[in-house]
């Protein structure tokens, strides 16, 4: 039992300390960022739906059968990923907010992340339970969704006025959160033994609504040049099988 809460303890630190990233934008033009960052979305796009596909689903099976509470779980993780966004009136972002691409207030940003971190961290807490391979899997795509996610809610403090510290600072305790889901997965996880059962489907639902709904649809937006098409999908395209070819390739280690 000492080794999935370590494990989960490690990884969510990880996750945390991603939120630290933004201030690298600052070192790149806007037009090479939105290019870097297209990549990115793309890779973490493919690593969420391996991550959901080749790892998450296939421990529930493996653990319990494919009843039918378990295509409800992962229907119900597309909900609630809905319901985060509709209702908290937050959308990942993962481009940086200038006035071509308007965003929504600071602190309703930070309110909407801290409750997605507080998911992931309950979520990477069920996956170590499951099994430490299920676990580093999810905390692989979850750090490779985390790094342009956080990039853009960088940019939309700074756009709100705040200064550069002070956006590192309430973004990086708004990452924390995921330290507080983690150990709230653990307790939960090691006094019930349905909870990892329940959680599993419901964060490959989560996986599958982020990769479906915010990213692929902004990869979309991104190829505007009738005169590049090729060459600006191309890329992105093959970086979302790269994701999808590094989740795959995990699962040599279970």
């Amino acid at each position: 039992m000492l080794q999935p809460v370590l494990y989960t303890i490690i990884s969510v630190i990880l996750v945390s300390l991603v939120s630290l990233i933004g201030v690298v934008s600052l070192f790149f033009k806007q037009e090479k960022l939105n290019r870097i960052l297209t990549l990115l979305v793309s890779l973490s796009a493919g690593s969420l739906l391996g991550g959901a596909f080749f790892h998450l689903l296939p421990e529930v099976v493996e653990q319990k059968g494919f009843p039918l509470a378990v295509p409800l779980s992962i229907i119900g993780g597309i909900l609630l990923f809905f319901a985060v966004e509709k209702f908290i009136h937050w959308r990942h972002c993962h481009y940086s907010t200038t006035d071509s691409h308007p965003h929504h207030l600071a602190l309703m940003n930070l309110v909407g992340d801290a409750v997605h971190n507080f998911l992931d961290g309950m979520i990477i807490a069920a996956s170590y339970l499951a099994s430490i391979p299920a676990g580093i899997a999810t905390t692989i795509a979850v750090l490779v969704h985390e790094v342009p996610q956080e990039i853009g809610d960088f940019g939309v403090l700074l756009y709100s006025g705040w200064s550069k510290s002070k956006a590192l600072m309430f973004n990086f305790f708004s990452a924390l959160i995921a330290v507080v889901g983690a150990v709230v997965g653990l307790i939960l996880g090691t006094s019930s033994e349905s909870f990892v059962a329940l959680i599993l489907p419901l964060a490959a639902g989560g996986f599958i609504y982020i990769a479906g709904t915010d990213l692929m649809p902004e990869l979309h937006k991104s190829c505007y040049n009738k005169e590049t098409f090729w060459k600006e999908s191309l890329w992105p395209f093959l970086a979302m099988v790269v994701g999808i070819g590094l989740m795959l390739a995990l699962t040599l280690v279970e």
